[in-house]
C-alpha cells in the first residue's frame, strides 16, 4: 500500500496540470483521489475502532481485561475484514496508478514544485494602487451632480465580470464629494431578497447600529421612512442579478419611501437589460481596459522593473481587459524565469473555450493558467473555498481551521497559504464598508477584530469548476446529481439527508436562519471532518453528533436547550468546538475532557453556564479557550493551571471568576492578557 502511495505521489503534479486542459487526465485524477478519500476514511474507521486500548485508562487493565476487549474486536467482525479491506484498495489503487502511463505523466518532486510569493496582510481598506479608472470615475461623478435633481436618483454600473465595477462603485463611494451624506454598502448576490436587502439598509442606517431583523415590507417602510427623510443618503446595491420587473420595481419603490431628501444610488450589475429597468439616468457601460493597462498592472504585480531581463520579456496581454485577471496572471509571472514567461505566453489553456462569450473565456483562461501553476497543496486549499456561498464573507481564522481539521495544512501553513492566495487575487479582503447579505448575522457576537474575506465571483467559478461533482451544491443554481461528492452546501437542514452521504466530509448549511435543525440532518454522514450548522436554528444538539467519530469542527451557535447531549464527550478527533451564543446551555457534558485533543473552545455568551466540569482541566492541548460573556461562570481557576498551552484567554465580562494571579502565572504562552482585565476589576 505504502509503495503505490509512492509512486502515485509522484504523478500528481504533473497530473494537477494536465487535468486542466484534458478530461481523461481529469476523470483519472478523479478516480485515483476517491480511492485516495477511501483509504483515508479506512484508516481513521480503524484508528476509531481500537481506539478503547490507545486512551490511558486502558494501560491500567490487566491482560486478561485487555484480551476480553480485543477477542470481540477480532472475532466479531464484518464479512470483510480490515485486512482483506486494505488488499482490495491495494489491488484498486495499483489498477488506477497503471493508467497512468496511457496519459504518459512524468514523475516530479517537491524541487519542481513552482514557487509561489508570500504578500504582507493589508488592511481591509481599498486598495491605494488602482491602475485605471480615474476618466471612468470622473464621468460617473459628472454624471451624478448633473442629475441630483430629483429626490432618487439611480445610476448603474454595468459589464462582464471581473472589470472593476465594484472598485468603481468603491472609488466613487470613497469620493470626497459625498463626505456629507450617510452611505451604505449592501452585497446583494445572485439571490435577491427584497427584504434582507432593506433591513441591511437599516442596520446601516440607525444611530447605534442596531441590526435589523423586520420580517414584513410593511415595518420595513415605515422604518425607511423615517430614516431616509430629509437627508443625503448614498447607497451601493452591488452584483444585481435580478431580472424581474416586478422585483425591481419593488426595490426602487422601496428606496423611494423617504421624503424631502436626496437618495443617491450606484448599482453593478452584469446585465445591461437590469440596468436600463432600474435606471432613472443613463446606465455607464464600464468597457475593458486597454492592452496597455493591462500590462501596467501585469508589470506592478509581477515587479518587472526590478527584473535584469525585461528587455526580453514579451507583453502578455491575453486578459480581455479584464483587472482581476492581469492582477492574478502578474502574480504567477513574479517568480518565473524567460522561458517559463514563454511557457505561459504559448499554454494551450488560452486555446480551452467552454463559454461563448470570448472575453469571458479569455478571463477563464487566464485564472485557470494562475490555478495551474499553484502548488498541489495550495490547490486543493483553494477548490476547498467552493463551499462558501458566492458572495459570503469567509471568516479567515475559521477557513484555516476547517482546512486543518481537513488534513490540508496546519494552523502556521494556513497563514501562510491565505496570504498566497491573496496575492494571486483569489481571494480579497472584504473591504465593503459594511455588512454583506451573506454573513452569519452571529459575527456581531465577537469582541475581538476578525479579518473577513470574499472571492471574487468569476474566482468563485474557477473554484466550483475545479471541484466538479465532488461538491454538491443543493439551492439557487447547485448542482444535484453526481457520484464523486465529499463536500455538500446545502439550503434545507429541516429533513435527513437525501443522497448517498457516506463520503462527504464537509457539510455546510446556507440561508437556514429560519428553519429548525432535524435531529437527523447529518447523521449518515459517517465521514464527516467539518460540520457548520451556524446558519441554523439549533432547538436541540442531537444525540446523534455522537456517530461522527471522524468529527474534527463543529460550528454549533445558540443552542436553545439546556443541555448538550454526552454523546459529544466521543468525539475523541474533535479539534474545534463553538457554542457561543447558546445562552441557555446550563451546563456542559461532566465527560468534556474526554476530549483530550480540542484546541479551540468558544462558549462566549453561555452566560447560564455556572461551573465547568471537573474533567475540563484534561484539556490540555487547548490554546484558544473564549468565555466572554459568561456572566455567572465561577470557579475557572482550578482548571486554568493545567491547561498550559493556552495562546488565547477571553474572560471579559465574567464578574464571577474572581482572583486568579496564581493560575495566570502558569499560563506562560498567552499573548493577551489585557482581555481578562474587566473582569477582575468588576469582580467581589
Amino acid at each position: 500500500m505504502k509503495m503505490a502511495l509512492e509512486s502515485v505521489d509522484a504523478l500528481l503534479e504533473d497530473a494537477g496540470k494536465r487535468s486542466v486542459t484534458d478530461k481523461s487526465t481529469l476523470l483519472w485524477l478523479k478516480r485515483l483521489k476517491d480511492e485516495m478519500y477511501a483509504i483515508s476514511d479506512m484508516i481513521d474507521e480503524f484508528e476509531a475502532d481500537t481506539e478503547v486500548i490507545s486512551q490511558p485508562s486502558a494501560r491500567k487493565f490487566s491482560f486478561k481485561k485487555y484480551l476480553a476487549i480485543m477477542i470481540p474486536c477480532i472475532t466479531v467482525v464484518p464479512k470483510i475484514t480490515m485486512a482483506n479491506k486494505m488488499e482490495k484498495m491495494r489491488e484498486d489503487l495499483e489498477v488506477i496508478t497503471d493508467q497512468h502511463k496511457k496519459f504518459r505523466l512524468t514523475e516530479g518532486t517537491n524541487a519542481n514544485e513552482p514557487k509561489v510569493t508570500d504578500i504582507r496582510e493589508t488592511s481591509s481598506i481599498m486598495e491605494t494602487q488602482i491602475v485605471g479608472r480615474t476618466e471612468e470615475k470622473e464621468e460617473i461623478l459628472s454624471s451624478l451632480f448633473d442629475s441630483m435633481t430629483e429626490e432618487i436618483t439611480i445610476l448603474p454600473i454595468y459589464g462582464i465580470g471581473g472589470l472593476g465595477k465594484t472598485t468603481l462603485a468603491k472609488m466613487i463611494y470613497n469620493n470626497t464629494q459625498f463626505k456629507e451624506y450617510s452611505q451604505v454598502w449592501v452585497y446583494v448576490s445572485q439571490i435577491f431578497d427584497l427584504k434582507k436587502i432593506g433591513n441591511s439598509i437599516i442596520s446601516q442606517l440607525s444611530e447605534k447600529g442596531k441590526e435589523s431583523d423586520y420580517t414584513g415590507m410593511e415595518l420595513i417602510h415605515k422604518s425607511l421612512q423615517k430614516l431616509l427623510a430629509d437627508k443625503k443618503i448614498l447607497i451601493v446595491l452591488d452584483d444585481l442579478w435580478e431580472g424581474d420587473e416586478f422585483h425591481l420595481q419593488s426595490l426602487m419603490d422601496m428606496l423611494r419611501v423617504g421624503k424631502g431628501g436626496k437618495v443617491v444610488v450606484i448599482v453593478t450589475t452584469r446585465d445591461e437589460d437590469i440596468a436600463k429597468k432600474i435606471s432613472t439616468i443613463k446606465p455607464y457601460k464600464l468597457a475593458p481596459l486597454t492592452d496597455d493597462i493591462c500590462w501596467s498592472i501585469i508589470k506592478q504585480k509581477s515587479v518587472f522593473e526590478s527584473r535584469v531581463d525585461k528587455e526580453e520579456l514579451e507583453n502578455i496581454g491575453k486578459c480581455a481587459g479584464v483587472a482581476l485577471a492581469a492582477k492574478s496572471l502578474g502574480h504567477m509571472l513574479q517568480s518565473m524565469k524567460f522561458s517559463e514567461w514563454e511557457s505561459v505566453r504559448d499554454s494551450d489553456i488560452w486555446n480551452v473555450s467552454s463559454l461563448k462569450d470570448t472575453s469571458s473565456s479569455q478571463v477563464l483562461a487566464s485564472l485557470k493558467l494562475s490555478y495551474s501553476v499553484m502548488p498541489s497543496y495550495l490547490k486543493l486549499c483553494f477548490a476547498y473555498c467552493a463551499i462558501f456561498p458566492k458572495g459570503h464573507k469567509i471568516i479567515k481564522d475559521d477557513l484555516i481551521r476547517q482546512w486543518v481539521s481537513l488534513g490540508f495544512s496546519t494552523w502556521q501553513l494556513g497563514e501562510r497559504y491565505i496570504s498566497q492566495l491573496l496575492g494571486f487575487s483569489f481571494l480579497e479582503h472584504s473591504k465593503s464598508p459594511s455588512v454583506s447579505l451573506c454573513i452569519p448575522y452571529t459575527i456581531k457576537l465577537y469582541d475581538e477584530d476578525i479579518t473577513l474575506l470574499t472571492m471574487h465571483d468569476l474566482v468563485h467559478d474557477l473554484a466550483r469548476l475545479v471541484m466538479d461533482d465532488e461538491i454538491l451544491v443543493v439551492g439557487k443554481g447547485g448542482n444535484t446529481e453526481g457520484s464523486w461528492y465529499h463536500y455538500a452546501l446545502l439550503d434545507d437542514c429541516s429533513k435527513p439527508l437525501g443522497f448517498e452521504s457516506s463520503k462527504i466530509r464537509a457539510l455546510r448549511f446556507m440561508d437556514c436562519d429560519k428553519i429548525e435543525l432535524h435531529r437527523a440532518a447529518f447523521s449518515s454522514a459517517k465521514s464527516l471532518h467539518v460540520l457548520d450548522l451556524s446558519e441554523c436554528i439549533i432547538h436541540k444538539l442531537p444525540e446523534s453528533i455522537g456517530v461522527l467519530k471522524q468529527l474534527r469542527y463543529l460550528n454549533a451557535p445558540r443552542v436553545q436547550d439546556a443541555l448538550i447531549p454526552n454523546d459529544i464527550s466521543t468525539l475523541s478527533k474533535l479539534l474545534y468546538l463553538n457554542l457561543h451564543g447558546s445562552s441557555k446551555i446550563l451546563a456542559l457534558p461532566e465527560s468534556i475532557g474526554k476530549i483530550e485533543g480540542l484546541a479551540y473552545l468558544d462558549l462566549s455568551g453561555c452566560s447560564e453556564i455556572e461551573k465547568l466540569p471537573e474533567s475540563f482541566g484534561r484539556l490540555k492541548e487547548l490554546v484558544h479557550l473564549d468565555l466572554s460573556n459568561c456572566s455567572c461562570i465561577g470557579g475557572i481557576s482550578e482548571f486554568l493551571g493545567s491547561l498550559t498551552k493556552l495562546k488565547y484567554l477571553n474572560l471579559s465580562r465574567c464578574k464571577k471568576i474572581g482572583e486568579m494571579p496564581e493560575a495566570l502565572g502558569a499560563l506562560s504562552k498567552l499573548d493577551s492578557p489585557k482581555l481578562w482585565e474587566d473582569s477582575f476589576n468588576s469582580s467581589t
